[in-house]
């Protein structure tokens, strides 16, 4: 029997089953049935199940929803509500980086909305190659999954940049006034663009690795404490900015009067840490709780968003708002508007490093969840080739996206929770997801709103979705077995990376100023990498991991009593499977 494949790679498939790949004049006679036909536009699918929210005491009627596949046919109108519920529940996560950078580099108004509307376009443009996916000539290798992976800005960069922009500050590669106030510091940006757009072409290598000896040269027991330290040390970001902001608004001058946040001349300006403050993010932060517990499936993976606009409405009532900046933003924004000097800063270059490995980590732990909600196979040859392009997609996206101002871009794993509500995986709600992006991307006017936020807003938002990151190491560290090997690993490289992080002035001080600017580039790089708590985690691990011997597990004989064993002979059989059976 033959079978037809695509550009991709693989069988034309609706359901399990193969059939031979359609003409042009089928698929030319399917999109006409789709947009001219009830069943094309609407279907009989039950739309009211994704608005009706869980209502306490009203006992519901439990209904099987039907399930999309891949590349299932599936009503327009529901590609596109899934593709906007796609969208939205990954803007949280988009807007929040690049609003974060602008704001550490001080950057002005007109660049961070810049920033913002290009970190969506450019994440409409990856995505949609990784859905499509892309065989390179006749090789086994391919750029993108071919399934619903979303691209979005690494919240990991957040750590290196803002680290790294504190010391060009220190070191006088940015500039800073008499009094010490710190000025705006595009270089920043495009030094750390053109380093991103280097060191990304470690991931590009990794790529052509089998993801079996990616596994091995990466296991849990290393990326797991490294992914909880990016959270831990996101979430003094998002709690800084709950209170008001993140800038030179913190101090407190010897006067002992607050410097006003986020500044003086802004709307309803107020001390750091001040109670208003405080309540716009805790009802931001309890706005998520509440859709996730009685929302629609809609609601409740939309919650970020639905948190962050209702704080918007209610900080737009209260006078938080500035309309300036959004009635003089442009109305149409693309790639290039603005552009920044691409350079090469060498204390980056460790940390950057440090980042992409864990990137193509992290890529396929993204990949294995977006294959299993959507039914797909988890290993095998098919699968495999999914890694492999979702990492080399990722390497080459990441190159792609500093060429295009942005910083570095990975695949989300946000819209797995979508596609598991809505039981719905195919690639057409993906491709309006995208197309979403982009046009809010070049809608200029929405990346100004978003700008405009009040710092309290985002940090409710911003912290809760920072701690999902920790929580996601914390899932990857759960699945290690806990024997004495794992723990002592565990605490020898969390010991390390909490310290730093908690207390990230501490080697700033083992070396002295030198007038040879290389060597003190060397220095600033061993600060970098050993003041970054997650880097320090990731390299610690991974030495222990290489040179600890694995525990001998004691030689037991397993009981049969009416034909079950006990449990603890179950766990001593489950930690072997989990050691290889050593």
């Amino acid at each position: 029997m033959s079978i037809s494949v695509h550009s991709t790679g693989e069988p034309d498939t609706v359901g399990p089953y193969p059939h031979p790949r359609k003409t042009i004049r089928q698929r030319l006679e399917s999109l006409r049935r789709a947009f001219t036909t009830r069943d094309g536009l609407i279907g009989d699918y039950d739309y009211a199940s994704l608005f009706r929210p869980e209502i306490p005491f009203v006992k519901r009627t439990p209904r099987a929803m039907p399930f999309f596949g891949l590349n299932d046919p599936i009503p327009v109108l529901l590609a596109v509500i899934l593709g906007v519920q796609h969208a939205l529940a990954l803007l949280g996560g988009l807007i929040s980086p690049p609003k974060i950078l602008s704001s550490s580099m001080n950057l002005d108004t007109i660049q961070s909305q810049y920033l913002v509307s290009t970190a969506l376009i450019v994440s409409g443009i990856l995505s949609m190659v990784q859905i499509i996916r892309f065989r390179i000539y006749n090789t086994p290798y391919y750029i993108g999954t071919g399934v619903i992976s979303m691209v979005g800005v690494s919240f990991s960069i957040i750590t290196v940049a803002s680290k790294g922009v504190n010391q060009m500050y220190e070191n006088g590669f940015c500039p800073t006034a008499d009094d010490g106030t710190k000025l705006p510091c595009p270089d920043a940006y495009g030094a750390f663009l053109g380093t991103s757009a280097c060191c990304a072409l470690i991931e590009v290598l990794l790529s052509f690795i089998p993801p079996a000896a990616i596994k091995k040269i990466f296991p849990p027991i290393v990326t797991g404490p490294t992914i909880m330290l990016i959270g831990t040390s996101l979430l003094q970001t998002g709690f800084e900015q709950w209170a008001g902001g993140s800038s030179d608004c913190m101090s407190r001058p010897e006067s002992g009067q607050y410097v006003l946040c986020p500044s003086v001349d802004a709307p309803h300006a107020l001390p750091w840490g001040s109670a208003e403050f405080v309540g716009l993010g805790f009802l931001v932060f309890v706005t998520i709780l509440i859709c996730e517990r009685f929302g629609a499936p809609i609601m409740k993976s939309c919650a970020v968003i639905i948190g962050l606009l209702i704080g918007c409405i209610v900080a737009a009532a209260c006078g938080y708002f500035d309309g300036t900046e959004i009635s003089e933003a442009p109305v149409a924004s693309f790639i290039w508007v603005h552009t920044f000097k691409l350079q090469v800063y060498g204390p980056l270059v460790l940390p950057l490093l440090a980042v992409f490995i864990l990137c193509a980590c992290e890529a396929v732990g993204d990949v294995t969840a977006t294959c299993d909600v959507s039914r797909l196979e988890v290993e095998g040859k098919v699968f495999n080739s999914r890694i492999q392009g979702c990492m080399l997609s990722d390497g080459l996206g990441c190159i792609f996206a500093a060429l295009g101002t942005m910083t570095p871009m990975t695949t989300f794993a946000q819209n797995n929770g979508v596609i598991a509500l809505t039981r719905c995986a195919n690639r057409a709600a993906g491709f309006c997801c995208c197309l979403f992006l982009i046009i809010a991307g070049i809608f200029a006017k929405f990346a100004a709103a978003i700008v405009a936020i009040p710092d309290p807003v985002m940090g409710g938002m911003t912290t809760f979705l920072f701690s999902s990151v920790l929580v996601s190491g914390l899932a990857i560290v759960a699945k290690i077995p806990f024997n004495r090997r794992n723990r002592f690993i565990l605490t020898a490289s969390l010991a390390l990376g909490y310290g730093a992080t908690l207390v990230p002035s501490w080697f700033s001080y083992v070396f002295h100023e030198t007038d040879n600017r290389s060597l003190q580039g060397l220095f600033d790089a061993i600060v970098l990498v050993l003041e970054t708590g997650f880097a320090v985690t990731a390299f610690v691990a991974m030495i222990l991991h290489n040179i600890m011997p694995d525990e001998i597990m004691d030689t037991f004989t397993v009981d049969v009593v009416d034909g079950h064993a006990p449990a603890e002979s179950s766990t001593r059989a489950y930690q072997l499977e989990q050691m290889g059976g050593k």
